[in-house]
């Protein structure tokens, strides 16, 4: 036992944890914790530009599998945890752990409703809907233990993200504490009966694939995963949070096009089995008929999608583990389909080839970037082709906004990946109209010197809306936007300008801008993209409809 103030407390058992990197906003109510922060120089703290971009950067920094598992970020209270919100959407839809500090009002003022500086009555209902766990904390001898507890939550179970909150004295104030030893986390495998039962199953199929969502990235099951599928035989194919569970270079990666009518939905369709490993089955829609088994760590998701299921709660790996001995054990490998998957590719290949100008586009944009390289898809037209059709080679090298779909967090998340991966290429891709969200950012990549490649595609407005409202509503409405010249942007914040002539360019320019190793922005103007083939028809009122 010591004593120290609670910023000191705070920071002290944060290290013990893990943390080394802290993406936040300094403000009144945090002093305590700045000044501790301030005198640890062993964690590193990067200043953003808005609060919103703390939940981007640390989901990225999570993601791209940053020091100490998690990603942490610092907020003041009220106005600064609700715009630091967006990013826990997407952490949240994501399955992302990310651990959100924030300030509170004064502990006399708690709950007064009476309008101090940044109250929000109730904070921790306000942000209850996108983390998985909250606590306030206003005793400094508690602090160790809710850090130590949100940690648990962060590293057991489902990840998302959690929240604590202290207020100004909390942080401020001396008292005894005792900093207690890092969580020590063993993820636990589901049972041997249920383990027994699932491979039995799997040993019976004759067409038995394997969907791998976000769960894999999540447990470092990848190497495992690989090692199930080859004895198998049996194809993977991902959800988007799930590329690169396997390496698109195998023959046994099927990738993630799937949609209705897509060879790949065809193919899932004629399964006997599904073995679905760390996701929710929530696009893959088996048939009612099909069999599915379900691995994952939250006996909550169990069936949530699929009523013929037959549920193994556990941690990915040590569960794909236990099913690899087991198959060892009591059946020789199954012999090889390869050639089959092969021909599947191609179709898959070939289809994705049918959709212009995104295909060319993108193959150019693979081009130019590095097998390694982190992706952070943005929610653009060539964000959206890349999740059935940018080949993932490596684990943790592709990032999507989930299910949130936010506009904007493409550029803050690609940063923080980068300062978890400074030694691989990190490339954002973004629309005009999401970029604009969080240009800001870029001073924080020149003040951190923060190299990440962001390419901008510019149609000069919000183009999936406008082409939507085109074409099965009568006519584009507050679309339309006014944009800065983005070469001159880039200059203001003494950033690299660079500008495509042609949208193909795009691949040689990344190629280049990626050796100049500095943060680059590079425009690409392009026009209107027809609507993706694997995206649902719009509903649109009869009025409305074209003769």
């Amino acid at each position: 036992m010591a004593r120290m103030t609670g910023g000191e407390a705070l920071t002290r058992q944060l290290f013990r944890e893990g943390v080394r990197v802290i993406f936040g906003l300094p403000g009144v109510q945090l002093y305590g914790f700045l000044a501790a922060l301030r005198d640890e120089p062993r964690i590193r703290f990067i200043t953003t530009r808005h609060e919103q971009a703390t939940g981007y950067m640390a989901d990225g920094y999570a993601r791209a599998g940053g020091a100490g598992g998690f990603g942490t970020a610092l907020v003041v209270p009220g106005p600064g945890l609700l715009n630091a919100a967006a990013g826990l959407s997407t952490a949240y839809s994501a399955s992302s752990p990310v651990l959100m500090i924030s300030g509170q009002v004064p502990k006399a003022q708690l709950g007064r409703d009476i309008g101090v500086l940044h109250e929000v009555n109730d904070q921790l209902d306000s942000i209850a809907p996108v983390t998985k766990w909250r606590q306030r904390v206003l005793e400094i001898p508690d602090i160790p233990a809710a850090v130590r507890e949100a940690v648990i939550q962060l590293k057991t179970g489902r990840p998302r993200p959690v929240e604590i909150e202290l207020s100004p004295e909390t942080m401020e104030d001396e008292d005894e504490v005792t900093l207690l030893d890092s969580a020590q986390i063993e993820r636990q495998a589901a049972s041997a009966s249920d383990v027994n039962r699932a491979t039995g199953v799997l040993l019976a199929a004759t067409n038995p694939v394997i969907y791998a969502g976000g769960g894999i990235h999540a447990s470092g099951a990848h190497d495992v995963l690989a090692a199930v599928a080859e004895y198998l035989q049996a194809g993977v194919f991902t959800s988007a949070e799930g590329k690169g569970a396997l390496s698109d270079h195998s023959d046994l990666s099927l990738g993630a096009a799937i949609w209705s009518k897509s060879h790949l939905k065809q193919y899932l369709d004629a399964a006997d089995v599904i073995f679905a490993v760390g996701t929710r089955l929530a696009l893959a829609a088996p048939k009612p008929d099909q069999q599915v088994i379900q691995v994952d760590v939250d006996p909550q998701e169990i069936g949530r999608n699929h009523k013929k299921t037959f549920g193994l709660v556990g941690d990915a790996r040590a569960t794909l583990e236990r099913i690899l001995e087991r198959l060892r054990t009591v059946a020789p490998p199954k012999s090889s389909r390869k050639a089959e998957r092969e021909a599947l590719k191609a179709q898959i290949a070939a289809s994705g080839r049918e959709q212009e100008p995104q295909a060319s586009i993108t193959a150019a944009l693979r081009a130019g970037t590095a097998e390694n390289a982190i992706l952070v898809s943005g929610m653009t037209q060539i964000g959206y082709f890349s999740r059935p059709f940018w080949p993932v080679y490596e684990p943790r090298t592709y990032i999507t906004s989930s299910y949130s779909g936010n506009l904007g967090y493409a550029y803050p998340t690609a940063l923080g990946a980068k300062v978890a991966r400074p030694d691989r290429p990190v490339l954002a891709v973004n629309g005009d109209g999401g970029f604009m969200y969080n240009a800001q950012e870029m001073s924080t990549a020149m003040q951190h010197r923060i190299n990440v490649v962001t390419v901008v595609f510019n149609d000069g407005g919000f183009g999936n809306v406008a082409r939507d409202l085109d074409e099965a509503w009568g006519g584009t409405y507050a679309a339309a936007l006014h944009n800065p010249d983005f070469m001159q942007l880039a200059s203001a914040y003494g950033m690299t300008g660079l500008r495509a002539k042609e949208p193909t360019e795009v691949g040689r320019l990344v190629r280049e801008a990626f050796q100049m190793d500095r943060p680059v922005l590079i425009e690409v103007p392009v026009s209107r993209m027809p609507r993706p083939l694997f995206f649902a028809p719009r509903r649109a009122l009869t009025k409305y409809q074209k003769s």
